[in-house]
C-alpha cells in the first residue's frame, strides 16, 4: 500500500498559484517531519521546504522563501505546500517525505535522511 500520495501538480503559468498535497498513512506520519524536494529535469533532487512535527518550526530553501509555505493538518495526516508567484525555475516534480523529526533544520531537511517518500507530482510553469 502507497504510504505517501502527493497531489495537486499541473500547468500553471509565471505568477500563478498551486497548492499541492501529500496524504499520509498514520504510521508515516504522527510524529515525523515533513518535507518536500524537487527535481527539475537533469538536475539532482533539491530540498524546498520542511516543517517539525507540532508545526511549530517551518524551513526553507533561499529560492523559494517568500513564495512558498508548508503547512499541514496532523488530524488528517495530511502537509501541503502552498506556492504563489510561480517561476519557470520552479517546474520540476514534487515530492514529500517523512523523517525524524530532529532531522530538519533551518538547514533544510536532509533528503538521504529520509525515510519515507511519495512518488512524486509534476508541475510545470509556462512563461
Amino acid at each position: 500500500q502507497v504510504q505517501l500520495v502527493e497531489s495537486g501538480g499541473g500547468l500553471v503559468q509565471a505568477g500563478g498559484s498551486l497548492r499541492l498535497s501529500c496524504v499520509a498513512s498514520r504510521h508515516t506520519f504522527s510524529g515525523y517531519a515533513m518535507g518536500w524536494f524537487r527535481q527539475a529535469p537533469g538536475k539532482e533532487r533539491e530540498f524546498v521546504a520542511g516543517i517539525s512535527w507540532n508545526g511549530g518550526a517551518t524551513f526553507y530553501a533561499d529560492s523559494v522563501k517568500g513564495r512558498f509555505s508548508v503547512s499541514r493538518d496532523n488530524a488528517k495526516n495530511t502537509v501541503y505546500l502552498q506556492m504563489n508567484d510561480l517561476k519557470p525555475e520552479d517546474t520540476a516534480v514534487y515530492y514529500c517525505a517523512s523523517g525524524r523529526d530532529d532531522y530538519c533544520s533551518g538547514y533544510g531537511c536532509p533528503g538521504n535522511l529520509m525515510d519515507y517518500w511519495g512518488k512524486g507530482t509534476l508541475v510545470t510553469v509556462s512563461e
